[in-house]
């Protein structure tokens, strides 16, 4: 069981370090550039990954709050409330990844061309809308989730070596995993769909003008090396999702909590967050870029 935990550690280690250097090139890339959406997209979606990983079970933001003699209860509360909305926003921004380069790529005969004029101004509104819905709907989270004091006694489940989850009725359990089904489902359909959009663009664009370009120039173009990178973090992301939303759900209706299952959950909650940076940083020429001119000043 230990080697377990320090796997999961390490993991989400690493997963910070490379969601924070993403971030720091971003920055740099965004001063230096012309602001793009898609760069607007990507910082919010790799800022969630490291407030996730922080905040994934008992690791440095506990230690931290121990340091700091915040109250046990306080301290479940932010790290599962935190948790479970970076956790919606993943799977929200990843959705609007997917659709703003679907938009992207459109044809100006299809009806999302009308869109691409005013795309930053609709991906404002949708940040807000994000933010404030899964702000909103993990608010259970604040009531449902405390210090552990005595499970013999008061029938808490044990989520955590301090924290634990408090007795839900199974109409509360139900409307719960209603609410997260139903938004899960439909992003995941929204991303599906997008995904097959794009690919069947991407087929047209290749079958239309293979007599025009070569096999090179087709995979240097950005626009389908961009279009190849979401669609492979996109289905990742769906994988990883449902089998973590499996294991959840499962642990909630039945209402038991195995140490295994639990930290093995966590490895597949955080490898997603811990592997779309590395995917990121070796499909943008950008921040290869970047790298280079930074490897070049160092020697």
């Amino acid at each position: 069981m230990s080697s377990l935990k320090n796997i999961l550690y390490c993991q989400a280690g690493f997963g910070i370090l490379a969601n924070i250097f993403l971030l720091c090139v971003y920055t740099f890339i965004i001063l230096g550039q012309r602001l793009k959406p898609m760069d607007l997209i990507s910082c919010q979606l790799t800022f969630v990954h490291i407030m996730f990983l922080l905040t994934g079970g008992d690791n440095w933001l506990t230690d931290i709050f121990d340091s700091l003699s915040i109250e046990n209860d306080f301290k479940c509360k932010t790290i599962f409330y935190t948790s479970r909305v970076m956790r919606g926003l993943s799977i929200c921004i990843t959705c609007l990844l997917s659709i703003f380069q679907a938009v992207t790529i459109s044809p100006h005969t299809s009806l999302l061309a009308k869109f691409k004029q005013k795309i930053k101004i609709y991906m404002i509104y949708a940040f807000f809308c994000i933010w404030f819905f899964n702000l909103l709907i993990n608010s259970h989270m604040i009531f449902y989730v405390g210090g552990f004091t005595n499970i013999s006694e008061t029938n808490q489940m044990k989520v955590t070596k301090s924290c634990s989850l408090f007795p839900m009725s199974y109409t509360i359990r139900g409307l719960i995993l209603t609410v997260t089904t139903s938004r899960d489902v439909f992003l995941v359909v929204v991303m599906l769909i997008t995904n097959a959009y794009m690919v069947i663009i991407l087929f047209r664009h290749q079958r239309q003008y293979k007599h025009l370009h070569s096999i090179s120039h087709l995979r240097a173009s950005p626009e389908k090396r961009a279009t190849q990178t979401i669609l492979l973090l996109v289905g990742f992301f769906v994988v990883m999702y449902w089998v973590d939303f499996i294991i959840s759900s499962t642990s909630l209706f039945l209402w038991m909590h195995d140490s295994v299952i639990l930290t093995v959950q966590k490895f597949v909650m955080n490898a997603y967050p811990t592997i779309t940076p590395l995917i990121q940083i070796s499909s943008d020429k950008r921040i290869i870029s970047v790298l280079k001119n930074l490897q070049a000043k160092i020697s």
